[in-house]
């Protein structure tokens, strides 16, 4: 029988000038890893950003005594991978894989224009940068201590091209950006539909009956739960629904305040609305 536990980094600055109303500084959502295990072997699930963090990460899996044989990205979203060198310093002979269209996606954050010109702007000094090898996964399964594990392409959702990894034997969906905690969502590449394909991958999710969902982010010590599929589709809705009903971002800003005051992280807010009146 398989049992998973989750790490989640916590909320950290990223340096940039462009603040929400009120802010002193910006941070970045605090950001789950999952480690699914059997009696000696482990898959983790999206290995952080920073060099620290990926260093914390490790020594936490150390303390369980497994071994990690298969890291799995869920998308292509440099936060959720940048770490990866880290854990592959302890467990060399590990696996890298993602779903074939997350991992067609994921070289392009090394880019100039992603690596050089957004992250590490925002986080200097903090990120590896080392490349590694991504294995697509073809035909979409992986094998844990005799268990099958389901990677779920779901399309469009906080990004394009994402993906979910199920574990049908403990009713677990690890959801990566697909599904949200208490924090408030990046919408910034919502448009065009991006929305719309959004709540079909909530549904694709909701359809595979789980009984336990990991958030990409979330609080600390927050409960897994499938609840979380439901609250993540009504504030899309609600932001579709407000930006329908405003002239500007800062309309937009405020109407989803108020809707949804006590999310963590008005900058991921502040982001989405000024990407959309773009």
């Amino acid at each position: 029988m398989l049992s998973y536990a989750v790490h989640v980094a916590p909320a950290k600055v990223a340096v940039t000038d462009d603040l929400p109303p009120g802010e002193d500084r910006r941070r970045w959502s605090p950001t789950a890893s999952t480690l699914i295990f059997g009696e000696r072997d482990a898959v983790l699930v999206d290995p952080l950003m920073t060099i620290d963090e990926s260093r914390v990460l490790t020594d936490w899996i150390l303390t369980t005594g497994k071994i990690v044989t298969t890291i799995f990205i869920t998308h292509a979203h440099g936060d959720h991978f940048f770490g990866t060198p880290g854990v592959l310093e302890r467990f060399p002979a590990a696996r890298v894989v993602a779903a074939p269209s997350v991992a067609e996606h994921i070289p392009a954050q090394w880019s100039p224009q992603w690596f050089d010109g957004y992250w590490q702007p925002r986080f200097p000094g903090q990120l590896s940068g080392q490349r590694f090898t991504v294995e697509p996964l073809a035909d979409g399964w992986l094998e844990l201590e005799g268990e099958q594990l389901q990677a779920v392409e779901l399309g469009h959702t906080d990004a394009d091209s994402t993906s979910a990894l199920f574990v049908p034997g403990i009713g677990l969906v690890v959801a990566g950006d697909a599904v949200y905690g208490d924090v408030h969502l990046y919408l910034a590449e919502s448009t065009g539909g991006g929305s719309d394909r959004w709540l079909e991958a909530l549904d694709t999710i909701e359809g595979l009956r789980p009984s336990a969902v990991v958030s990409g982010h979330k609080r600390d010590g927050d409960a897994d739960s499938p609840d979380d599929i439901g609250r993540t589709r009504r504030y899309i809705e609600d932001f579709s629904a407000a930006l329908r009903k405003t002239a500007n971002y800062q309309e937009l800003y405020d109407s989803m305040l108020a809707l949804h005051p006590d999310r963590m992280n008005r900058g991921v807010l502040w982001n989405s609305v000024k990407a959309v009146f773009a």
